[in-house]
């Protein structure tokens, strides 16, 4: 088992964290079904659908995360969560990750030519953003409030974007629903700095929990996912975007998946925080169903 898990290919697949493409995948899948108004693209667009999906998934991933560790490995030694980081271990010097981070984002970048120029525009400024992100001297994850609002655009608008724009064109795409995704993602994305808050804290790295605090960062995010349902909510009412059908099942459904957030995330988890996507992802579906039979 061990010189399964010491393999090149298993350690890229580490690397790229298997389990966060979903976190792309589904916001862009929700674009592609608002653009095309169809569970699926056209047959003629099926080909660029699945690069994108490559893209967006291993290769957006495998790019930034790589990045990511060579930056954190001091927080990371430090958190019980990250001790299998291939990094963290050596089964992946540092060295042989800096070569990796320059082939993935490379192949990111030619593959989305296959998509599109302005997909290719979107790869290169998540790519760019991840590098903010985590290389100084920007370092944005340090700087409280940035490191927030760096992944709530990328995984709540740019990746629905990026969806949408495999079959219509980028300034087509509808913004209040961007304006949603922004503040789920937000929402979604606060509790995840109190989860390694003592690692950040222990390492000097001052994200928003280490400066502001669990209990501030707690609340913000109840406010964050409540304009979420509230702006969901006003859409649907106003028949904009959101189809007016899901009027009464919102209004049921808000106050159960507010109250869900707020006890789930009060002392926050990866297990927890999994339960609020998957929550969440019952109205996202009731969306499309709506939206598609409208």
């Amino acid at each position: 088992m061990t010189a399964v898990r010491d393999r090149p290919a298993t350690l890229l697949v580490l690397v790229s964290r298997p389990w966060f493409w979903p976190v792309s995948w589904v916001p862009a899948y929700l674009g592609t079904v608002l653009a095309g108004h169809a569970w699926l693209p056209a047959r003629a667009d099926v080909p660029r659908a699945l690069v994108a999906l490559l893209v967006l998934g291993p290769l957006v991933w495998g790019a930034v995360l790589a990045q990511n560790d060579l930056h954190d490995l001091r927080s990371d030694r430090a958190n019980p969560r990250k001790a299998t980081a291939p990094l963290v271990t050596g089964a992946v010097p540092a060295e042989r990750l800096r070569r990796w981070y320059v082939v993935i984002a490379a192949a990111a970048v030619l593959s989305a030519l296959l998509v599109g120029p302005l997909f290719v525009l979107g790869v290169a400024g998540v790519l760019l953003l991840g590098w903010a992100y985590s290389v100084p001297p920007l370092r944005l994850k340090t700087r409280p409030g940035w490191d927030v609002a760096v992944n709530a655009v990328v995984v709540g608008v740019v990746s629905p974007a990026a969806g949408w724009a495999i079959t219509r064109t980028p300034w087509e795409f509808p913004w209040p629903f961007g304006l949603i995704g922004l503040l789920f993602a937000a929402a979604l994305y606060l509790p995840t700095t109190v989860t390694d808050l003592a690692a950040d804290a222990g390492a000097g790295d001052t994200t928003f929990a280490v400066r502001f605090g669990a209990r501030f960062a707690y609340r913000l995010g109840i406010a964050l996912w409540g304009s979420a349902l509230a702006v969901s909510l006003v859409c649907a009412w106003l028949g904009v975007l959101v189809p007016r059908s899901t009027l009464t099942a919102q209004l049921v459904m808000a106050p159960v998946l507010l109250a869900a957030y707020a006890i789930l995330t009060r002392r926050p988890t990866i297990t927890r925080l999994a339960l609020v996507s998957l929550l969440f992802g019952v109205p996202t579906v009731g969306f499309a169903l709506a939206y598609v039979g409208s």
